[in-house]
C-alpha cells in the first residue's frame, strides 16, 4: 500500500520551464505502469515526440495545448486524452500561469 500527497513527493527538474514526479510506480505497487504529474511553467513545453507505447494525459491546473498527428486539442483541468502508440505529438502550456497534467505510461516509457 501507498499513500502520500504530490507536495512531498520528489520534484525533478526536467528543463528549464518544465517539472517532473513521479507520483505512483512499480517502487511503491503498481506494476508495469508509472503515474507522472508534469507542471510547465507559462512557455514550457515538450519536445515533439512519439514513442512505442500509449499513454493516458489528465490535466490538473492550468490551460495547456496537446498538439498530437497534426491537430492542436485545448487541455484544461479535468481534460484527459488518450495518446496512441507511436502518435506524434507534444503538450504545452497555453496559459499565463503553470500547467500541471498527470501522465500514465507503462513503465518501459520511464526508463
Amino acid at each position: 500500500m501507498f499513500v502520500s500527497h504530490r507536495d512531498l513527493i520528489e520534484k525533478k527538474q526536467i528543463s528549464e520551464y518544465v517539472t517532473k514526479q513521479v507520483l505512483v510506480s512499480p517502487k511503491e505497487g503498481w506494476k508495469d505502469h508509472v503515474m507522472r504529474m508534469f507542471t510547465l511553467e507559462k512557455g514550457g513545453k515538450a519536445p515533439h515526440h512519439s514513442h512505442p507505447w500509449q499513454h493516458i494525459l489528465y490535466a490538473v491546473e492550468g490551460k495547456g495545448n496537446l498538439f498530437m498527428e497534426g491537430k492542436d486539442y485545448p487541455l484544461t483541468p479535468g481534460s484527459v486524452a488518450y495518446v496512441p502508440d507511436d502518435a506524434d505529438h507534444q503538450v504545452s502550456n497555453a496559459g499565463d500561469e503553470k500547467f500541471v497534467f498527470i501522465c500514465i505510461v507503462p513503465e518501459r516509457g520511464d526508463q
